[in-house]
């Protein structure tokens, strides 16, 4: 009870309560004028000054104000026993507005002298044995009241700390992370912006340097030399440009809220639309879960990123289906619903992955792109199979279980999801 406006009426309602205590029993005399005059003066103290300690008054004040409530106890309580009534609203305004615990214990002590000292004066000696009764009871009533509270109080306001903590380490902690992935996505358009593009036109600046100092000259072996170079400037502006295309188009996020299926489509359109290559989808896998729709998603772009760079294909098709055992999913038997593996698998007509210097591997199978996927795949419990086709060309294959990956787990991934972004060699 904080508001000053209910310490207010509390104090109007004990002081009308101990005049109206006092008219029950006429006829009236000088102790009854006497108790209105310390009901008055207990009212007026307490708006010109009582008041102005709501809700936390200086150590000083406190026990100041305390002093002065003590003393109109006893001398009230002498006059009029029933005066003794204030302690319902002493007792509560000192806890209320004592600044910490020890003050409001010794203000607890001190109302409980003001009340033996009021019944001690009144009918000494047995106002000392009564006054003591009384005082210890309410006081220690309200030492026992107060601390319970009181440690209550410090329990809320320490739970309210640590989750203020805590909420700011998970804040720290989501700024961190995104801090981190931030990074971690400029390193690698870094490191691929280096070995294509940045490659490609250190080359052309290099041929253009080359083409100048031969044309300072212009004579016939020159001349023909010269166009040949320019010729050549020509082809690494448009092998820049392509790789420039692609890379855009492999960070280009796709929204997959329509579903894996449409995500695909719409991912074919823009790719055939810009490359002219021929791009089929077939998905034959429906009640996938967000987080393994997006993983499946970003795996197509990579692998469509890889068509575009290396491939020089025609056409190319994308196939998502259910692997494993089928025969009780088709009865409706969930469990084994979960154990079918979902496979993911990009396929091109183009000229195949080239064989390393060893002969041994295949070039570029350790480059950004696969190694990018192999640990997005690896997060879902699937794995990667890169290499090249039986009739040609280059096949990705990405397998993921189905089980373990709910649609509701997957949903609070949150939006953040639709935000990643893939793309780069492999």
């Amino acid at each position: 009870m904080q508001n000053v406006k209910w310490w207010d009426a509390a104090a109007a309602t004990i002081a009308i309560v101990i005049v109206a205590l006092s008219l029950l029993d006429p006829p009236y005399g000088a102790d009854d004028a006497a108790t209105w005059a310390f009901a008055g003066v207990f009212l007026l103290l307490h708006l010109a000054w009582g008041r102005r300690c709501v809700p936390v008054a200086t150590p000083r004040t406190h026990l100041a104000i305390s002093i002065t409530y003590a003393a109109l106890l006893a001398f009230g309580t002498a006059v009029e026993p029933s005066f003794a009534i204030l302690q319902a609203f002493f007792y509560p305004f000192v806890w209320a507005t004592s600044p910490s615990t020890r003050s409001a214990i010794v203000a607890n002590i001190v109302l409980a002298v003001g009340i033996v000292v009021g019944y001690a004066v009144r009918s000494w000696p047995a106002g000392l044995a009564t006054g003591a009764a009384v005082a210890a009871l309410s006081a220690g009533f309200s030492v026992a009241l107060g601390l319970w509270i009181t440690r209550i109080a410090e329990y809320g306001e320490e739970r309210a700390r640590l989750l203020d903590d805590l909420q700011a380490a998970q804040g720290q902690l989501a700024a961190m992370h995104r801090d981190a992935g931030i990074a971690d996505e400029r390193a690698r358009l870094a490191r691929e912006i280096h070995d294509t593009i940045a490659q490609s036109l250190t080359g052309l600046v290099m041929v253009a340097q080359r083409t100048e100092r031969r044309l300072a000259g212009v004579g016939g072996a020159d001349a023909a030399s010269a166009r040949s170079d320019v010729e050549l400037m020509e082809q690494m502006a448009r092998e820049a440009l392509t790789e420039a295309r692609g890379l855009v188009a492999s960070l280009a996020p796709v929204d997959s809220d329509a579903g894996l299926a449409e995500a695909l489509r719409r991912l074919a359109t823009g790719f055939e639309r810009e490359t002219g290559v021929r791009v089929s989808v077939t998905t034959d896998a429906a009640g996938l879960g967000r987080e393994l729709e997006v993983v499946l998603l970003r795996c197509t772009q990579e692998g469509l990123a890889n068509v575009r760079k290396h491939a020089r294909a025609s056409a190319a098709w994308i196939t998502v289906s259910a692997e494993g055992d089928g025969s009780d999913a088709d009865a409706g038997d969930a469990a084994a619903l979960a154990r079918r593996e979902i496979v993911l698998e990009v396929r091109d007509d183009g000229v195949g992955p080239a064989v390393d210097a060893t002969g041994d591997g295949i070039a570029g199978d350790a480059g950004f792109g696969l190694a990018g996927m192999r640990d997005r795949v690896a997060l879902v419990g699937g794995r990667l199979e890169f290499g090249p086709g039986e009739a040609g060309g280059t096949v990705l294959r990405i397998i993921v279980p189905r089980a373990g990956v709910a649609a509701e787990d997957a949903a609070e991934a949150g939006p953040g999801d639709r935000g990643i972004t893939t793309g780069g060699a492999s």
